[in-house]
């Protein structure tokens, strides 16, 4: 059971109003909906005696156009932004949205009917899903896409899963309801979930490696980390300890210095977990906020026109948690590349096992470096550009819509490369008959060893490159 008030909704919510096909529990605050109420009626009194943008006057450049707050202007502004286009959005995130956009309005400074909270909160509950368009949004307002989740509310749009009863638009609801970036936040939230999970899988993967490299401890030492304690790097060394058994000041390795791949370890995927800390941070206040424009406000008993639409903290979070997530992606692909030399391995090239000549694993590079591409141009900054509309009177954007798919597909290439180094790293284990017994990541490698097939002959390994991926999740949790 979710609990919908407009103040607690987790990141963690999100992701199972996402996973979840068909009806979902959730339990809304019936005095957040009291506050929502008293603000509906605020905002309709209001609007008799000032000016209140959307409600009164047109919207965007229209807004100094005198037009009679009715349920009439309110369908205008839905059947006019709801022109969303490109492929469908995906049902999980639609079904984000949704929550997400419900979770705002009981917050309770939006204005929006009751009615219109009750019909999304059913629709949420339903598992109802509208027909939404990817495209429509710049990172100042989902516009087009909580348009037409409005229209199918009233009737007038086509539901794709399930369906709730029709309720009419009262005056003022239009703007209200589309004044938000739930939709952008929904993918923002899921991707950034995606990625503190696959972070966090991260360090087993490193780990196994570093057992079949015979890595050297002291990297991970705790006096090394107490010199320079950056939170995510003294996580993330911790963790290593954890993983490989390091209770106390381990001996020296093999080799005085390993390669960056595992030796800067910590120092890179530090800032990572730093970043998507931060992002979850800005997140969560995000899905808890009121965004909508004008404000209405209870408290103070009128309307305030600002610019919460914005949302620089978004995807300037989201651009730095992509650009470190590439920078321990490079190391995921440089220990493969020591996976397959026999000078760190002791092993045949390529983790080779049949006749002089034999490929073993050498297709793994070449497919991690094409997912490493991939996940190098998702990293590359949304926020360096911008865009002016509506007759110039809206001269900036944030692009936190762009941002958060470029998170999307940095989530997809970045499991990519784990999975190929996942896939060398058992198959070294196994031919080095590694004694993981008394080390805790060795629950990884059992996990891993389970889903992996244990052939060493020159084949296709692209069943085990999505069963690594497969298990990733699994391992997150060891």
């Amino acid at each position: 059971m979710i609990r919908v008030d407009g103040r607690t909704l987790r990141c963690a919510d999100v992701v199972t109003a996402a996973r979840t096909e068909g009806p979902l529990g959730i339990d809304v605050s019936i005095a957040a909906l009291r506050g929502a109420e008293n603000a509906w009626k605020l905002a309709g009194e209001l609007s008799t005696r000032r000016r209140v943008y959307g409600r009164t006057t047109g919207v965007g450049a229209n807004k100094d156009d005198t037009v009679e707050s009715s349920r009439e202007h309110g369908l205008r502004l839905l059947r006019s932004h709801a022109g969303g286009s490109g492929d469908p959005m995906p049902p999980g995130q639609v079904r984000a949205m949704m929550l997400i956009r419900l979770n705002q309005l009981l917050a309770g400074r939006s204005g929006i009917s009751t009615e219109l909270i009750g019909a999304l909160a059913e629709a949420v509950r339903a598992g109802a899903l509208p027909l939404v368009h990817w495209l429509g949004a710049i990172g100042t307002g989902d516009l087009a896409p909580l348009a037409e989740t409005a229209l199918a509310l009233t009737g007038e749009r086509a539901w794709v899963e399930r369906h709730v009863p029709p309720v009419p638009v009262h005056a003022g609801d239009a703007l209200a309801f589309m004044s938000s970036n739930a939709a952008t936040l929904a993918e923002a939230t899921l991707a950034t979930m995606r990625l503190d999970a696959l972070t966090r899988a991260s360090h087993a993967v490193a780990a196994l490696t570093y057992v079949a490299l015979d890595g050297n401890p002291e990297a991970y030492a705790t006096p090394v980390h107490e010199a320079r304690p950056h939170a995510g790097q003294v996580a993330c060394a911790a963790e290593m300890r954890r993983l490989l058994g390091m209770h106390q000041t381990p001996k020296p390795g093999r080799r005085i210095q390993d390669p960056f791949g595992l030796r800067a370890f910590p120092q890179v995927q530090g800032p990572a977990l730093d970043a998507i800390h931060y992002l979850r941070d800005v997140l969560a206040v995000e899905i808890n906020a009121s965004t909508e424009n004008p404000m209405i406000s209870t408290v103070h008993g009128d309307a305030y026109h600002h610019a919460h639409f914005h949302t620089a903290y978004v995807s300037t979070a989201l651009d730095q948690a992509r650009a470190t997530v590439h920078q321990v992606a490079e190391l995921s692909v440089a220990r493969l590349g020591d996976l397959v030399e026999p000078e760190f391995t002791g092993l045949r090239p390529f983790l080779a096992a049949g006749p002089a000549g034999s490929s073993g694993v050498m297709i793994l590079e070449y497919v991690a470096h094409d997912a490493l591409t991939e996940l190098r141009q998702a990293a590359l900054p949304a926020t360096l550009g911008t865009a002016v509309v509506s007759r110039g009177l809206e001269d900036h954007a944030s692009f936190s819509t762009q941002a958060a798919r470029a998170a999307t597909a940095a989530c997809s290439a970045y499991q990519q490369v784990l999975g190929c180094e996942l896939v060398a790293a058992v198959r070294a284990l196994r031919m080095r008959d590694a004694d993981l017994v008394d080390l805790p990541v060795r629950d990884a490698f059992e996990a891993a060893s389970a889903v992996l097939d244990h052939s060493v002959d020159d084949r296709p390994l692209t069943g085990d490159i999505a069963a690594a991926v497969g298990v990733l999740d699994t391992l997150a949790r060891i």
